[in-house]
């Protein structure tokens, strides 16, 4: 009998439309003959499965199932794809235990902690793991120019602390585009902002997964954006060079695969998560963010460093689906 996969996307952040993309590309990538693949969207309350004929199927939320063609549909595994709220931080994944289904993502409060970024860098601090300086605001906080510049300095970074894509990011470099900024990103993605000190340097991305079996560091992917950061248009309109495996020397790149691991660890984390980092041009390596849900359109970074290590991406997306059943 063929397991039953759902590729649940959509989510209720501005990323809705790209975790779609990314849904597509998973759903090209699996194993069809091993496999029933389903993609369920989620939009707030509206839970849809998406049949071949290009219909639409209502999930059943207190057993997460659907009717297709008089035939009830049971998920025996669920690949999270959702680029915000609900799938990254923890809400769908509390669903899915209460329901007893398997996922790909890491548990509750890993999702929790990684979504939100201000909180993951205290965290991953005390470990030994190199962050940059930042501050945190609730809305209803005010922070003074001269405070944001005595903490963190200029040039700076103001942008939601749970969110993703560069929504609502803006690199400020005067005192002046500080209280614009923050009210930008508190407008753009929930009510915390993080205010965090410019990490100068080049900037990499960097998969990696565990399996029972195996360990698997994925090579690196170096991020020349056209603009002045990895914002939304170098993510999903182009406007970035992206070179795998990154130009940095290899003592560099073991030692980022090993921060990688000790990360995965130190979290333990399940399925494919991605870290990003700077270099600095003295060789320091700060983490930026962690993706938990990271990007798989064909032009994705997990997709160009799975074929950039030789392996193919379906038997990636095997191998952690049936990490959970071995």
């Amino acid at each position: 009998m063929k397991r039953n996969i759902a590729i649940i996307a959509g989510g209720d952040s501005s990323e809705h439309d790209v975790s779609l993309r990314s849904a597509q590309g998973i759903y090209s990538f699996m194993d069809k003959d091993r496999y029933n693949v389903y993609i369920i969207e989620i939009t707030g309350l509206k839970w849809e499965a998406i049949l071949d004929d290009g219909n639409r199927a209502t999930i059943d939320k207190n057993d997460f199932t659907f009717m297709m063609a008089d035939k009830k549909i049971k998920i025996d595994y669920c690949y999270i794809t959702i680029h915000g709220t609900p799938g990254e931080n923890g809400l769908l994944q509390g669903y899915l235990d209460l329901m007893r289904i398997p996922y790909s993502t890491s548990g509750v409060l890993v999702e929790a902690l990684t979504f939100n970024k201000f909180t993951l860098n205290q965290y991953l601090k005390s470990w030994g793991i190199s962050v940059s300086e930042s501050i945190m605001l609730r809305k209803g906080q005010t922070i003074s120019n001269e405070e944001v510049i005595q903490r963190v300095g200029l040039p700076c970074f103001i942008k939601p602390n749970a969110g993703g894509s560069s929504f609502g990011v803006t690199k400020v470099k005067t005192a002046e585009q500080i209280q614009p900024a923050i009210e930008l990103a508190m407008k753009e993605e929930g009510s915390e902002v993080m205010i965090e000190a410019e990490m100068k340097g080049t900037e990499i991305s960097c998969g990696h997964y565990k399996t029972k079996k195996h360990e698997v560091a994925l090579p690196i992917t170096e991020v020349v954006p056209a603009n002045e950061f990895f914002d939304y248009n170098a993510k999903y309109n182009g406007e970035v060079q992206e070179i795998t495996p990154a130009r940095i020397p290899d003592e560099i790149t073991d030692r980022v695969h090993q921060i990688n691991s000790a990360i995965y660890q130190i979290l333990g984390a399940n399925g494919i998560i991605r870290v990003d980092y700077i270099i600095s041009k003295e060789g320091k390596i700060q983490m930026l963010e962690i993706n938990t849900t990271p990007g798989m359109t064909a032009t994705s970074f997990i997709p160009q460093q799975v074929k950039a290590a030789g392996l193919d991406m379906r038997d990636v997306l095997t191998e952690i689906i049936e990490n959970q059943f071995d």
